[in-house]
């Protein structure tokens, strides 16, 4: 109608005010990007509650801080409700005399920074959506200049893939620092640790922030390429996982390291 007749007779049909009606169409266009925000964060949401159905909204906050959502717990948990799913809770079993975990300490304790390159190691796996499918990407950034050292992608997140990923490390006496996942708190992961002479550190259990550095690179994988691209199959999936990581070592500036990426850092402090 609004081809056909003026926006002012329109308002004057309607006894609404010029103003009142483009305040109603700026409200109507704010509504429809935080529909389009919510849409999104309950897709992610679902994803991760596929994957590990026994998060309740607090965990489930965890994970979607990790995936790069600032959101509250409210704000999950009322999503969660018209989304309808609910944590599965495992009834509790008595101790059948299984093996307890190997923890280490935090060693690193949240000194996210290193004088030298190949002292300090934090790893994590964080999950990408393929199509209607995930695959998992484990990586390795070196905290002298948050540079990707070692990455390894699978369609499994289990203890292969992390293994695969810490082969590629070359630094003895170097601390490696993660959560305390399943993979990381295996005697395999322990051994594997030992030959090549890296001292192990976990996380508190719980505490997302206390791996904060490798959670904030895969929050700038996904928003500055995966959901811009959005890979179809594992192979686009690793295409695109190349293509940024060579970006964000030899390209990406930070603020942190002078305004200069991870490789031009490393080159100017060696010359």
């Amino acid at each position: 109608m609004s081809q056909t007749y003026s926006i002012t007779t329109l308002c004057k049909i309607a006894e609404v005010s010029r103003a009142g009606y483009y305040k109603w169409k700026s409200a109507l266009g704010y509504r429809q990007i935080q529909f389009e925000l919510e849409t999104n964060l309950k897709e992610h949401i679902l994803a991760i509650h596929r994957l590990r159905p026994i998060f309740g909204y607090k965990r489930m906050r965890t994970a979607l801080l990790k995936e790069g959502f600032l959101v509250n717990h409210k704000k999950v948990r009322r999503l969660m409700r018209e989304l309808e799913i609910r944590s599965v809770i495992r009834k509790k079993r008595p101790f059948a005399g299984r093996k307890p975990s190997v923890v280490f300490p935090n060693v690193l304790n949240r000194e996210f920074t290193a004088e030298t390159i190949l002292k300090k190691f934090v790893t994590d796996i964080t999950y990408i959506r393929v199509g209607h499918d995930f695959v998992y990407l484990s990586v390795v950034l070196d905290l002298y200049n948050n540079e990707v050292v070692a990455w390894d992608m699978s369609s499994r997140n289990d203890l292969q893939l992390v293994l695969d990923t810490i082969k590629h490390l070359n630094a003895q006496g170097a601390i490696l620092h993660s959560d305390q996942g399943f993979q990381y708190t295996t005697k395999s992961y322990k051994i594997l640790l030992e030959e090549k002479q890296l001292i192990g550190s976990h996380s508190r259990r719980g505490n997302c922030f206390d791996n904060a550095c490798v959670e904030s690179f895969f929050s700038h994988l996904k928003t500055e390429k995966l959901y811009l691209e959005k890979p179809a199959s594992q192979m686009e999936a690793r295409k695109l996982i190349t293509e940024y990581i060579n970006f964000y070592n030899q390209e990406r500036f930070q603020k942190k390291l002078g305004d200069l990426s991870p490789v031009e850092y490393r080159e100017a402090i060696a010359a």
